[in-house]
């Protein structure tokens, strides 16, 4: 019987076992009656739940019954005590009833209980209250029979609770357990047979164990009564120990160790199911990842295969790539998981699962990795394919760039830019064949790529599949090579023709430097060639220097001439009609005509100057001998006119033929020079003072001589 079916009755308190004994070891069952009239249908219940709880052992040493009849009616008493006969007639040893202070008529009640002893099977005496002493110790009394024994009956109820509570789950469950492991030991045998949803129990093991764990705590702390056939009454914290056989310690430890053993053994049939459960599931994934590697995933691969033939068709290619490595990605993440379950298994599974665990994981590893190599072998071929066009793109750039500044009219300011611009134009070259060699090389790793291609790729004959890739690589090189063949002839062209200009521009440069030449040394004509020598013989020295001054000169002015012969040659050679030799023909023949003018009035002005001292000198010579000091008028006349001449000559500036003038030296040089000039005519005018006075004194001699000689 349950307690929480008669949870209504026991509360009332009809009937209860304290924990208390007699003096023969049998235990003490209470009936506390009220002035309220008392349910017999209910204490009948009431008993037959307590006399449940004792084992058949503490059933053979008797019952003690106390019936508290002080506050109650004799009629009810002696119902009680009747039924006692029929309730527990051969357990009942001893029944005390305790009499009330208004004492029962005597000689009714004795006789009458005298009467039934046979009857009855048991003895009845009635007693007070302070006189169960007699027969039971005060310990094993509660306190309202003036005993020391505590006891809370409501806490009894709710211990009562838990013990039926839990015997009853427990109960259950074990059958439940039993069941399912049997169950699972038939399904073992059949290896073939799918795995189906364990039956879960009814009761959580895990909390029914630990309602039990914690009923055990109370009762090895001796809190709760009970004994080995059911379990027993008991009370609060100040409750005397009682017997082993009351204590309910022994059914709860063999319910906890015989939940414990089936619950472990479920334990084992949950995780032998999951596992199977789970072996099934990877196999399922397994096949899953491989037919759709094997069959959409592989159909993806094996409708890409171009390479593109520009960089856009190629960086479309390669986008489509990638959508399908992310679709694949999502694949072999789920191999990822697989593997990682896999090798979960394999390190806790049994050894009858390692080689079907070993053999999906191996099936499993060469698909994926099969298909993630042919994934990198296209992403590669693809990458090498985008770089060479790449590549090509840039080097058509280059070629293009190369042939526009070739086609380019090219008109340079000079040589320095004539060379500035060949450097350019070598560097351009340098850069294109730079670039080619860098196409060549990518289109090699490109090919090298797809040759070693096998089949096993695609599942199709490669060699076929790749001849427009190859012939496409081939085709793009070779258009290149004949682009840059090309390119370097014109630039060979240019090259020539950038040379024929800077001899151009180096003639015209030495022309125009001849001309300065040239203006140089009429400069120096006339601010530095001004002396006309001091004699004769300085003069002639004069004279000398200025032929070989003037053959410099001559030889300047050729030079300028050849220059710009050659200037115009080059220009007819160039095709050059824009271009002549400017203003540098006109310079150079305006400054020789200005330098043959100064040239020749200086040749002259030299040659008055040496007949001017060469007559001078004829008349200032020293001899002893007077008559060779005597000279012709003729000579004093000719040093006299050459001289005026000579020094009016001086006063002329040069008359260029442009109309413009110009003075040799500074006046104060031609005054030095006139100076000098006028200083030798002087002296050559004494020289003639002095010769007339001489020719005048002979001539009185010789008048003086004739008479003498008459």
């Amino acid at each position: 019987m349950d307690a929480s079916i008669i949870l209504s009755v026991l509360k009332k308190k009809l009937a209860f076992l304290s924990g208390g004994k007699d003096r023969r070891s049998g235990l003490i069952l209470t009936i506390p009656l009220c002035t309220e009239q008392t349910s017999m249908e209910e204490l009948s219940t009431t008993l037959d739940y307590l006399l449940s709880i004792p084992s058949e052992k503490c059933k053979a040493r008797g019952f003690t019954v106390i019936v508290d009849g002080r506050k109650s009616q004799w009629n009810i008493v002696k119902t009680v005590v009747l039924m006692l006969q029929n309730v527990i007639p051969a357990e009942v040893s001893l029944v005390c009833v305790v009499k009330p202070d208004e004492f029962w008529d005597k000689k009714v009640t004795h006789f009458c209980f005298w009467k039934e002893k046979d009857r009855l099977g048991f003895e009845v005496i009635l007693v007070s209250a302070n006189k169960l002493t007699r027969y039971i110790e005060p310990c094993q009394l509660t306190d309202e029979f003036g005993g020391s024994l505590v006891y809370d009956h409501l806490d009894w109820v709710n211990k009562r609770l838990v013990f039926d509570k839990f015997t009853k789950e427990s109960t259950s469950l074990l059958d439940e357990l039993t069941v399912i492991n049997e169950n699972e030991k038939g399904s073992q045998a059949d290896k073939d047979r799918s795995t189906e949803s364990i039956i879960l129990p009814s009761f959580d093991p895990e909390t029914v164990l630990q309602t039990g764990h914690e009923l055990l705590s109370e009762l090895q702390q001796r809190r709760f009564n009970g004994s080995e056939g059911g379990g027993g009454g008991g009370g609060g914290t100040a409750w005397s120990p009682m017997d082993d056989e009351l204590l309910a310690q022994p059914q709860v430890m063999k319910l906890l160790d015989s939940l414990r053993e089936q619950y472990t053994k479920y334990q084992e049939v949950c995780r032998q199911r999951s596992k199977r459960s789970q072996l099934e599931e990877i196999q399922t994934k397994v096949m899953q990842v491989v037919n759709w590697l094997e069959g959409p995933g592989t159909e993806q691969l094996r409708t890409q295969w171009g390479i593109g033939d520009s960089i856009r068709a190629s960086h479309t290619l390669q986008q489509k790539h990638e959508d399908i490595e992310s679709q694949h990605s999502e694949w072999f993440a789920v191999y990822v998981e697989l593997n990682q379950q896999i090798a979960a298994l394999l390190s806790a599974g049994d050894e009858e699962d390692l080689v079907e665990l070993k053999g999906l994981q191996q099936q499993l590893s060469d698909v994926c990795y099969r298909q993630a190599s042919q994934l990198e072998f296209r992403q590669n071929v693809l990458q090498s394919a985008h770089e060479f066009h790449m590549t090509a793109q840039d080097l058509s750039q280059q070629l293009d760039g190369l042939l526009g500044l070739l086609c380019a009219d090219v008109t340079p300011a000079d040589g320095a830019a004539i060379q500035q611009t060949l450097k350019h134009l070598e560097e351009k070259l340098k850069s294109v064949e730079g670039a080619l060699q860098n196409l060549r090389e990518k289109g090699q790793v490109l090919l090298d790529q797809m040759s070693t291609q096998t089949s096993w790729s695609y599942g199709k004959d490669v060699a076929t599949e790749n001849k427009e890739n190859i012939d496409h690589v081939h085709s793009v090189m070779e258009d290149m090579q004949l682009r840059k063949q090309r390119c370097e002839d014109m630039v060979d062209v240019r090259r020539l023709k950038m040379l024929q200009m800077v001899q151009l521009f180096k003639c015209e440069e030495d022309a125009s430097q001849a001309v300065e030449w040239l203006g140089e040394l009429l400069d120096a004509l006339l601010k530095t060639h001004i002396r006309l020598g001091d004699d004769s013989q300085e003069t002639k020295v004069l004279l000398e220097k200025h032929k070989k001054f003037v053959d410099v000169a001559q030889s300047t002015y050729d030079y300028g001439r050849q220059l710009l012969q050659a200037t115009v040659v080059l220009c007819q050679s160039l095709r050059c009609t824009t271009r002549s030799s400017g203003d540098t023909l006109p310079r150079l023949n305006r400054v020789w005509k200005q330098f043959t003018v100064t040239c020749d009035e200086r040749q002259h002005r030299l040659e008055m100057a040496s007949a001017f001292h060469t007559a001078a000198d004829k008349i200032l010579r020293e001899s002893p001998d007077l008559a060779e000091l005597i000279v012709d008028v003729e000579v004093y006349e000719e040093v006299e006119t050459v001289g005026k001449g000579l020094l009016d000559r001086l006063t002329v500036p040069v008359i260029f033929p442009d109309g413009s003038e110009q003075f040799f030296g500074s006046p104060g040089d031609m005054s030095s020079s006139a100076e000098s000039i006028r200083d030798r005519m002087k002296l050559v005018e004494e020289k003639r003072f002095l010769q007339e006075e001489t020719e005048q004194r002979l001539d009185e001699e010789a008048l003086e001589a004739e008479p003498s000689e008459s």
